[in-house]
C-alpha cells in the first residue's frame, strides 16, 4: 500500500483528503506545519508529499529542496500561473488549485506514483546489470578485462576523450557503449562510424555535413553524424583512416566546440563527448607526419587497450558458450554444446581474428552440425580443415604426411581416415575424430562408408 503525507493548516481540509485517500487504498498521514512534516518525513518512508502552499511558518516549498526524493504535489486556493510555475521550478512534480476535482487529484497521484515506480525498479535494474556484468555487452574475468573494467568505470562519469587501442575484432566498439552508458550522455545518442568503411571523398561530408548546392549533386542541407551526436557520444572506430584535411576540421570542432559544414560559412554548436578507436600505431602515424600530433594529444587523454583474444585465458571457454547461447536463439536453432575437444582446442588456437572471427566460425558450427554436441569436425579454425580433424585423432602412423592430406575436403579426409583404420572400433574411431558414435554412424551413412571399407 502507497503511503501519502498531507500537509495543510486547515484541519476541515486535512481530513476530507485522508478520506478520500483512504477510501482509494492509500496510507494516510498528516501533519499541519512544515516543522510537522520535517518530523514525519524523517520517521517513515513517504510515496508522495501533497501540501499546501500557504503554511504557518516555512511554505510548502520548502520541503522541495530538502527532500528532492520524494514526489510533492502542491496544493494552492491562490490559483495562478505564477504561483505554479514557481512551484515546478522549485522542483514540485505537479500542481492543483483548490478547490479541485476529486476524481482529477486521484488520477494524478495514481499517475505520478506510477512513474515513480516505474523509475526506482530502471534506477535499480540499471545498478543489477552494472553489477554482474561489469561492462555491458561484454564477457570478461581474466585481470586484463577486470582493468578495463575498472577504467570504464572512472572514465565514463567525466566528460573527457578516449582512445580505445587493440587489435581488430577485440571489441573496441563494446567498450565504447559501455562508457556511453555508465556516462551521464547515457539518454543521448551515441553515433557510431568506421572511419574505414566511408569512402574518403565521402567522410568529410558524412562528420561534418554539407550545405546545398556545396558540390555536385548537394541538393539538398544535410546535417553530418557530429551534429547528430550533440549532446551525446561520438565514436570514431579506425580514426587513422583519416586523411589530415579532416583530422584538422576534427580537431576544431573538440577544440571550439562547433561545426561548420561543407560550403557553409556559419558554424553551429555542438557537445560531443568523443570516443576513438584504432588498431594502427598512431605515435609511429604522427612521426611519419600521417597523423596530427595536436589531434593525438587531444585524443589521448585516457587510453584503453583491450587484450588479444588468446590472451584472455579462461574468458575463450565463456565467451565461446555465450555467442552460442546468442547464436542458438537468433536462429531458434534446438540446444547444443561444445564437446570438450572443441573447447580445448578454442583455448590452444591463436585467434587472429579475436572475437569476430570466434563469432564467425561458432555460427558455421552451428550451421553444419546434425548432433546436439558441435564437434571439430564442425569446426574450421585454419585452412587445412581436415587437418586439424586429424591432429585431433592423434595419430601420425596410418595416415600420409600432413602435407598430402591437407588439401582435401573435410568428407575425403573422412572417408580416407576411415578406410584406413578399419582394425578400430566404432569407439575408438569416434574418440580420436573428437565425435560421438551417433555422429560417426550418420557419417558413414550419408557417405556411404562401410564399417569393413577395403
Amino acid at each position: 500500500m502507497n503511503t501519502i503525507l498531507v500537509i495543510d493548516d486547515e484541519k476541515l481540509i486535512r481530513d476530507s483528503l485522508k478520506r478520500l485517500l483512504e477510501k482509494n487504498n492509500y496510507q494516510v498521514n498528516i501533519a499541519e506545519t512544515v516543522e510537522e512534516a520535517i518530523y514525519l518525513i524523517k520517521e517513515l518512508a513517504f510515496d508522495l508529499i501533497l501540501s499546501d502552499l500557504r503554511l504557518p511558518g516555512a511554505s510548502g516549498t520548502s520541503l522541495l529542496e530538502q527532500f528532492p526524493e520524494i514526489p510533492i504535489i502542491i496544493m494552492t486556493s491562490y490559483a495562478s500561473v505564477s504561483s505554479a510555475v514557481d512551484a515546478m521550478k522549485l522542483g514540485a512534480i505537479d500542481y492543483i488549485a483548490k478547490p479541485f476535482d476529486h476524481a482529477e487529484l486521484i488520477l494524478m497521484i495514481q499517475r505520478i506514483i506510477k512513474e515513480r515506480k516505474l523509475a526506482l525498479e530502471n534506477s535499480a535494474l540499471k545498478k543489477e546489470l552494472a553489477k554482474d556484468y561489469t561492462i555491458s555487452g561484454m564477457i570478461g574475468e581474466c585481470p586484463a578485462m577486470q582493468e578495463i573494467n575498472n577504467l570504464i568505470h572512472k572514465v565514463a562519469p567525466m566528460n573527457t576523450s578516449v582512445l580505445i587501442l587493440g587489435e581488430t575484432g577485440t571489441g573496441k566498439e563494446l567498450v565504447a557503449r559501455a562508457i556511453h552508458e555508465f556516462s551521464e550522455r547515457q539518454s543521448s545518442a551515441l553515433i557510431c562510424i568506421n572511419c574505414a568503411s566511408i569512402a574518403e571523398n565521402l567522410i568529410e561530408s558524412e562528420l561534418f555535413g554539407y550545405n546545398k548546392g556545396a558540390f555536385t549533386g548537394a541538393d539538398h542541407e544535410h546535417p553530418g553524424l557530429i551534429e547528430a551526436a550533440d549532446g551525446g557520444t561520438l565514436f570514431l572506430d579506425e580514426i587513422g583512416e583519416l586523411s589530415l584535411e579532416v583530422q584538422a576540421r576534427l580537431l576544431r570542432v573538440l577544440q571550439e566546440n562547433e561545426v561548420r559544414r561543407v560550403g557553409s560559412t556559419q558554424t553551429r554548436c555542438v557537445d560531443i563527448r568523443l570516443i576513438a578507436a584504432t588498431h594502427k600505431n598512431l605515435p609511429k602515424m604522427v612521426e611519419d607526419k600521417l597523423f596530427r600530433q595536436d589531434l593525438y594529444f587531444r585524443l589521448n587523454v585516457l587510453d584503453i587497450i583491450l587484450p588479444p583474444l588468446k590472451k584472455r585465458g579462461s574468458d575463450i571457454s565463456k565467451l565461446a558458450n555465450y555467442f552460442l547461447t546468442k547464436q542458438v536463439k537468433k536462429m531458434a536453432h534446438s540446444p547444443v554444446n561444445f564437446s570438450s575437444v572443441v573447447l580445448q582446442k578454442f583455448q590452444e588456437y591463436g585467434w587472429p581474428g579475436n572475437i569476430r572471427e570466434m563469432q564467425n566460425i561458432i555460427e558455421r558450427a552451428l550451421i553444419l552440425t546434425d548432433d546436439d554436441e558441435i564437434n571439430l569436425e564442425h569446426i574450421s579454425l585454419f585452412k587445412e580443415d581436415c587437418l586439424e580433424v586429424y591432429e585431433a585423432a592423434g595419430s601420425h602412423s596410418s595416415l600420409e604426411p600432413v602435407s598430402a592430406v591437407n588439401n582435401l575436403s573435410l568428407d575425403e579426409y573422412l572417408i580416407h581416415f576411415l578406410k584406413e583404420n578399419t582394425h578400430k572400433t566404432e569407439t575408438e574411431l569416434a574418440r580420436q575424430l573428437g565425435i560421438s558414435r551417433k555422429t560417426l554412424w550418420e557419417k558413414r551413412n550419408r557417405l556411404n562408408i562401410p564399417k569393413k571399407a577395403k
